[in-house]
């Protein structure tokens, strides 16, 4: 099965106050039926980085069985960090970065791995704020996650029905 998840974080500028993340994933069911869902999370106290990795890692644990990942982010950081082989530089110097710098985020980067396990996953960079319906659907539900610190989770099949 074939999966496409699109993601997006909101720290809304201070590693102090509010922030959230939003997640779509399209994907069809053993019906072929297309279907949409949507997750929305918001959190005190965070970075921006940290959101788009909690984005990526709520997509890839709502999925139940093995699939054919193609996970979206604005996040260039995130997606270099497997594009570029950052991660595989990381794991290998003891979560370490330069100049012995430590990897921040690393219980979320290991989350992350342990989520992509079952999984082939492609990492694809969207420019953020490029008109791309889903990468605008992402921001707005991160920017509400941001403003109301509640959890949205909604499966909505594509013509208009409510699974």
């Amino acid at each position: 099965m074939k999966v496409e998840i699109y993601t997006d974080g909101a720290a809304r500028g201070n590693p102090d106050g509010p922030g959230g993340y939003g997640t779509v994933l399209h994907f069809t069911d053993k019906n072929g039926q297309l279907h949409v869902r949507e997750f929305s999370q918001g959190y005190k106290k965070t970075t921006n980085n940290r959101m788009e990795l909690m984005a990526a890692i709520a997509g890839l644990e709502a999925l139940i069985r093995p699939c054919q990942v193609e996970l979206y982010s604005d996040s260039k950081y995130l997606v270099d960090a497997f594009n570029q082989h950052w991660i595989d530089s990381w794991i290998k110097k003891n979560w370490k970065r330069g100049k012995n710098e430590p990897v921040k985020n690393v219980d979320l980067w290991k989350r992350l791995l342990k989520a992509m396990e079952p999984h082939k996953v492609t990492f694809i960079w969207v420019k953020g704020h490029d008109g791309h319906p889903e990468n605008e659907r992402c921001d707005f539900l991160a920017t509400s996650a941001a403003d109301g610190e509640e959890l949205i989770e909604d499966t909505v099949l594509l013509d208009g029905g409510v699974s």
